[in-house]
């Protein structure tokens, strides 16, 4: 007799047999442990899936704070060059301003000094034509001349108040 390929014979009836009680056995004894340790298993999973995700949560949260106060850091930053540069902007213009009341205030004293000089001038000219004029009465006092003469005598203390080096 020929044998054929797969046999069902007395021993696989009784591997069945013995796997069938084996696990009847397994499960009265141990099927709720295992089933119980697996749902625990699963829940400290889906416990930590959602732990992860709050944390996931918490985190963008705390990324959008910090990404706020940046931006809120940035603003500030730029407020305060902008303040800055308007109060150097406001002391220059002051400073300016200062330079130029000062300017104006030299060359109104400058002026001032030139009006006196100028005042000054012309009475010290006018003494030495008062003076002139007196001396040239003199001369032609002392000699009574013609009309040339006189011019004689006018032109003598011309020259004479030009070597003098009058100022006029």
């Amino acid at each position: 007799m020929e044998q054929p390929l797969i046999g069902i014979d007395d021993t696989f009836w009784m591997a069945i047999a013995t796997f069938a009680v084996l696990f009847l056995v397994m499960r009265k004894l141990f099927w709720q442990k295992i089933r119980a340790f697996m749902k625990a298993r699963e829940q400290r999973i889906i416990d930590e899936f959602d732990n992860a995700a709050e944390a996931n949560r918490v985190a963008d949260e705390r990324l959008g704070e910090y990404n706020s106060k940046i931006s809120d850091i940035k603003s500030e930053r730029r407020d305060m060059l902008a303040e800055a540069k308007q109060r150097a902007d406001e002391n220059a213009k002051g400073i300016i301003r200062a330079a130029e009341e000062k300017a104006q205030q030299i060359v109104r004293q400058a002026e001032r000094q030139i009006e006196a000089e100028k005042e000054r001038a012309l009475s010290d000219m006018r003494e030495q034509v008062g003076m002139l004029a007196v001396y040239a009465a003199e001369k032609i006092l002392e000699k009574q001349l013609d009309v040339s003469a006189q011019q004689a005598v006018v032109d003598n203390v011309l020259r004479e108040a030009e070597s003098r080096q009058w100022k006029i």
